[in-house]
Order: C-alpha cells, then sequence, then structure tokens
C-alpha cells in the first residue's frame, strides 16, 4: 500500500538521503540535490502542503517539492525534484507525487507549474515546452527539456523569464 502525504520533520534525515540516492545514478545530476532541498526548505519559496512523499511499508520511497517562482508579476511553482529510491522506480510513485501535487497545487490557486527535466516523462503529465506558454528559462537549455502544464482553466496568461528561488543558484 503506497501512501501520499505531506513530509515532515521527522523524514528530513530519510528524505535527504533518499534524494541523493535517487541521483547517483541519474543521467543529469549535479549533485547537489538533497541540498538543494534542505536550503528551499529554509526559504520564503517553500511551501509545506506542496513537499511530499510517498511511504511504502513504513519507508519513505519518493518525495516531490514544488517551490514558488515568479514569472513577470505572477507567483507560480516549479517542481523540483523528483526522486524515487532506485528499487521502487518504473512502480508509477513519481506518477502518482505528481498528481497529487498537481492536485494540492490546484487547490492553493497556482495556474502553471515548470519543470526541467525529461522530455520523454513529464508529458505525460501535461507538461509541454514553456516555450509555447511564453514562459523562458534564465539559462541556455533545450525547449524540449524546459516545460510547463497548465493546472487551471484560467484565462490567465503569463509571459516572461522564470525567476527562481535564490537557493537555485541561478
Amino acid at each position: 500500500m503506497l501512501e501520499i502525504r505531506q513530509e515532515n520533520k521527522n523524514d528530513y534525515d530519510e528524505v535527504y538521503k533518499l534524494i541523493r540516492t535517487a541521483f547517483e545514478t541519474a543521467e543529469h545530476s549535479d549533485g547537489n540535490e538533497q541540498d538543494l532541498v534542505v536550503a528551499l526548505r529554509n526559504s520564503d519559496s517553500f511551501i509545506p502542503e506542496l513537499s511530499l512523499v510517498a511511504v511504502k511499508d513504513n519507508k519513505v520511497v519518493g518525495h516531490i517539492l514544488f517551490t514558488k517562482i515568479k514569472i513577470g508579476n505572477h507567483e507560480e511553482l516549479a517542481l523540483a525534484p523528483l526522486a524515487v529510491l532506485p528499487e521502487y522506480q518504473k512502480q508509477g510513485i513519481g506518477s502518482k507525487l505528481i498528481e497529487e501535487g498537481h492536485k494540492i497545487a490546484k487547490k492553493l490557486g497556482y495556474d502553471y507549474s515548470i519543470v526541467l527535466g525529461s522530455e520523454k516523462y513529464y508529458p505525460k503529465f501535461g507538461y509541454i515546452p514553456a516555450i509555447q506558454y511564453g514562459i523562458q528559462a534564465p539559462f541556455e537549455v533545450s525547449n524540449e527539456n524546459f516545460m510547463a502544464v497548465k493546472l487551471n482553466d484560467t484565462d490567465t496568461e503569463i509571459k516572461g523569464v522564470v525567476q527562481y528561488a535564490k537557493e537555485f543558484g541561478i
């Protein structure tokens, strides 16, 4: 039985190790994803309701974090990072974390989420090249890897360059 719930302080050490382990074999990683999560938790961009864990057999096996970003005058979300322990990958855990995160984000009133990630993975959750919404990355990146999803049926159109939390170091 898989449970998706909000992360709490008791999860922090386990989540740190999980992220480090999950990104050890990742194709694109700077090796600092776990430290980024620690820094983001202590930032103004942190939204506790959007730091989620997947728990299976009383063990934290996955984590996802959405934090605040700015696009023009709009406050929206960045999905980063998503991590699942290697032995639990390809079981739909990442999908469940993303879907629950999107559901909560909608309830909280966010209209867009952006992600820098695999063009083979994220489109199944509605992510398309962000440039199609007029959203631009603040760094050089392939359009197919810098994506956005519209979370709400809103007429709000946003255009501009993403301003990440300073903790991202961008």
